[in-house]
């Protein structure tokens, strides 16, 4: 009988221990040191390059206290830069990017566009917060999700060494498409290891295995180029940047 009695006791507990299993784990974080690099009211401390492979910069703008970024023409894209570069450091943004253009938060970015890359694929079959490596040798792209054709919907990748720390369908109580949503990504060392977050939740820790980029870069938006994207956009906001080790 008192077999029996456990038996139904784990069995009722079960449904529970599921629930919490993949429930959304929010992580607090010391803000304190971070320092504010877009004013919300123009492109100072920035610049926009014509040198990287998606074309010749693109169009960008402040609009409403956010840097917003398109093609100027069709298929012409590129990244907005800032003029200071930065080696081990946290950074902070918003985002509120229509779902279709590809875009890209560059951690130690040269001119040319080449950097790790926080993925802002955020379209079908896109992804958020993963890492790629852009124009950098070898293939670099850790990911653990991919959007269906519906923003408010992810697919986990199955096989990948860094799983998704949440269950796929809480996806609709961590993101809210049309409002601001936090991206938060962090990059140490030389090879690097790369950490990233989107409203308090972890989402990839990557750690390169060799050294195939420059110690220090600039950190870069970018509007993808291809296709034709003159009329949907990216913003970003509230940028702030963290320089750790100092």
């Amino acid at each position: 009988m008192k077999k029996l009695q456990a038996l139904l006791i784990l069995a009722l507990a079960l449904p529970a221990l599921g629930s919490l299993a993949g429930a959304l784990k929010k992580e607090t974080f010391d803000d304190s040191g971070f320092v504010s690099i877009f004013d919300g009211e123009s492109l100072k401390g920035w610049h926009v390059s014509d040198k990287t492979g998606h074309g010749k910069g693109g169009r960008w703008v402040v609009e409403e206290g956010a840097i917003t970024g398109s093609q100027d023409r069709p298929g012409n894209g590129g990244i907005v830069i800032t003029d200071k570069a930065y080696g081990d450091f946290e950074v902070v943004l918003e985002m509120k990017n229509d779902f279709g253009p590809d875009s890209g938060l560059f951690l130690r970015s040269n001119e040319k566009g080449q950097a790790y890359q926080a993925m802002v694929d955020y379209h079908a079959n896109g992804n958020l917060m993963g890492i790629y490596g852009e124009g950098l040798p070898g293939r670099i792209e850790a990911r653990n999700f991919d959007f269906t054709d519906k923003v408010t919907e992810i697919v986990p990748r199955a096989g990948v060494s860094y799983p998704l720390t949440f269950d796929a369908a809480e996806w609709p109580k961590l993101w809210t498409h049309g409002q601001w949503n936090e991206l938060r990504a962090r990059i140490v060392g030389n090879p690097p290891q790369l950490t990233t977050w989107i409203n308090g939740v972890r989402i990839m820790e990557f750690t390169d295995k060799e050294k195939r980029h420059q110690d220090t870069g600039g950190i870069a938006l970018q509007v993808h180029g291809g296709g034709d994207f003159t009329k949907q956009f990216v913003r970003y906001r509230k940028i702030r940047v963290k320089e750790l080790g100092k």
